[in-house]
């Protein structure tokens, strides 16, 4: 079992930035690829950002691609998602999520857990 707790969301002017935070309990934090996902009420749940299991390999979605930075720290058992130049279209529910998978894999589905969400407005 895996517990996720994101922080960091807030308001946010257009241009700005916000670094999302995501704790998880437990001792095999290594054993989980993570992802970043968000939602809207318009929208179904997408898929934002993942990294592999030591943080090797990282994956974007294209909306994202060189505004958004994913990384994580095994020491604090914390994964982040560095936000920079947020969009309008950037507000939403931002989730993080864990999936055990093999040393390098990115999932974009599957994940197991999930966090409570945190929420990103952004100001135009």
């Amino acid at each position: 079992q895996v517990q996720l707790v994101e922080s960091g969301g807030g308001l946010v002017q257009a241009g700005g930035s916000l670094r999302l935070s995501c704790a998880a309990s437990g001792r095999t934090f290594s054993s989980y690829a993570m992802g970043w996902f968000r939602q809207t009420p318009a929208k179904e749940r997408e898929f934002v950002a993942g990294i592999s299991r030591r943080g090797g390999r990282t994956y974007y979605a294209d909306s994202v691609k060189g505004r958004f930075t994913i990384s994580r720290d095994s020491a604090k058992n914390t994964a982040y998602l560095q936000m920079n130049s947020l969009q309008f279209e950037d507000t939403a529910v931002y989730y993080c999520a864990a999936v055990a998978t093999a040393q390098t894999a990115i999932p974009l589905v599957g994940y197991d857990y999930w966090g409570q969400g945190t929420q990103v407005t952004v100001s135009s």
